[in-house]
């Protein structure tokens, strides 16, 4: 593997015809996968493409267009300190939470432990084999919450995969004590209706509400009826997490949502929601529901409720998550083209769908209304043998501007500024050339979120990569330090109080 600081420019030749055309009509008919029973319980997948896209992928490379096969590039302003590889976890790496010095590193097949005391040689402590998809990561104190979306045949870490048309599977949350983050301890279980794709937490003082993000449900599926036009809350006593329950499921889709299909080509119909990010410090939460997304007030976390709603039927597929800007006047929705397995980030989808969508919030209290400004896409074209696609990140804590760093799967690590929302402008990067220029492989950065002066990256296939950023626009978020991070729970990261 080489290392290399000088940008590929990346801008591939357009020459779209009929070929590109038929492309694109095939990822506008790609929805992300049914939760059920898996793909959590597989490796990462290849699939063959084309004659023509193999050749175009190997002179690319040959071209110095595109990275050779896992070259590593970045910009002048990243540099790469160090990559901790898969070990006992062979799974789908997926999402990061934080604590202290300790990373948690979700894996299909349950989750990692590293210490992050040295950056630059993240040490591990331990390893959890809990499988389940997609094995979704967040931590609150000495909690710790995995989400499982494929049906096992019960809900112990010793489970089997087990059709979703039988009553007895399981799908759902678990809870684990991390008070000794060597020796994490599995407390508590919650069935949820369709399993739990993602979760969210609204940390209390007592408590700890637990959204949980679910969908496609099947007349077949005992345990997911549709319509299923909501999300489960969960309700965690600190103190007792064995109690946790299920205390409501609120309808935020009285009309079914968007209908997608027939009706909106292209579009996922609303079956539930992938994620929601709350922000707990201004009481809203946004929520990215396949075909829709949604602003709402939850002020009681017993008790969400929409405040607005938008649809893009023209260039999203799949509202995949949100982010919120730390004034609380911005959202950035990610569109999942493709859901994830497909490569968007070429010449032929163009520079508007499988991007990011950014919302200006206008007015106040429950007439505020989510507006459109602009896209994002990363600007370097990738191989048509890379899955890539707009997918989790962060804010970077810098006050008067709003920067985010956001994993793109196989378009690797991009760090940009949307202060102006309708001029969005990328300010950094880091990515990998493509894993194979015969197939196209599943791969990436699943997850790239900033830490404490650091920008950490769960590669699915590459494991656990560590960046710093030096940038005038950036340094300043390296005096910001926080306790804990979940992403999908925004800290306000300037409230002394």
């Amino acid at each position: 593997m080489t290392l290399s600081n000088h940008p590929h420019t990346r801008r591939r030749r357009l020459g779209v015809g009929a070929a590109a055309a038929g492309l694109l009509a095939a990822l506008l008919a790609v929805s992300p996968a049914a939760a059920t029973p898996g793909p959590g319980d597989e490796s990462a997948s290849r699939t063959a493409v084309s004659s023509e896209a193999a050749a175009s992928a190997k002179k690319d490379v040959a071209a110095g267009e595109i990275p050779g096969q896992d070259e590593i590039v970045h910009s002048r302003n990243i540099e790469h300190l160090s990559n901790t590889p898969k070990d006992a976890l062979a799974g789908t790496n997926s999402d990061l939470a934080f604590r202290g010095k300790y990373a948690f590193a979700g894996n299909y097949d349950g989750f990692r432990v590293f210490d992050l005391s040295n950056p630059k040689k993240p040490r591990t402590v331990t390893q959890v084999l809990c499988p389940g998809s997609q094995n979704d990561i967040s931590v609150s104190g000495d909690l710790l919450f995995l989400s499982t979306d494929s049906s096992r045949s019960d809900d112990s870490c010793n489970s089997t995969t087990q059709p979703a048309t039988e009553k007895s599977s399981w799908e759902g949350i678990k809870v684990f004590d991390i008070s000794d983050a060597r020796h994490p301890e599995y407390v508590a279980s919650v069935e949820t209706s369709c399993g739990s794709h993602t979760h969210t937490l609204v940390p209390e003082r007592k408590d700890v509400y637990v959204y949980v993000s679910s969908y496609s449900p099947s007349a077949t599926f005992p345990d997911c009826q549709p319509p299923h036009d909501g999300i489960s809350v969960i309700k965690v006593p600190r103190k007792s997490p064995q109690r946790a329950k299920v205390i409501d499921f609120p309808v935020l889709f009285p009309d079914g949502g968007n209908p997608g299909g027939s009706v909106n080509p292209g579009v996922s119909a609303t079956t539930g929601c992938h994620d929601i990010t709350t922000l707990p410090s201004k009481d809203l939460a946004a929520g990215a529901c396949m075909g829709d997304g949604i602003l709402l007030d939850i002020k009681n976390p017993a008790k969400p409720r929409v405040i607005d709603r938008v649809q893009d039927n023209k260039n999203f597929a799949f509202w995949h998550s949100a982010t919120f800007n730390q004034k609380a006047d911005k959202v950035v929705f990610t569109d999942e083209l493709g859901g994830g397995g497909a490569a968007t980030c070429n010449a032929q989808v163009g520079p508007d769908k499988g991007a990011d969508g950014i919302y200006d919030i206008v007015g106040k209290g429950d007439k505020r209304k989510l507006v459109f400004r602009s896209y994002y896409k990363i600007p370097r074209h990738q191989a048509d043998t890379e899955n890539c696609v707009a997918h989790n990140g962060s804010l970077i804590p810098v006050k008067g501007k709003d920067l985010m760093v956001q994993a793109w799967y196989q378009g690797g690590v991009s760090v940009w500024d949307f202060t102006d929302s309708a001029k969005p402008q990328e300010i950094a990067y880091f990515e990998r050339g493509p894993i194979s220029t015969d197939q196209l492989a599943l791969g990436g950065s699943w997850s790239a979120y900033y830490y404490n002066g650091y920008i950490y990256s769960n590669d699915i296939e590459k494991g656990f990569d560590v960046l710093k950023i030096d940038d005038r626009r950036t340094d300043p978020a390296k005096r910001v330090k926080v306790g804990e991070l979940n992403v999908q729970t925004q800290p306000d990261y300037f409230d002394k109080r």
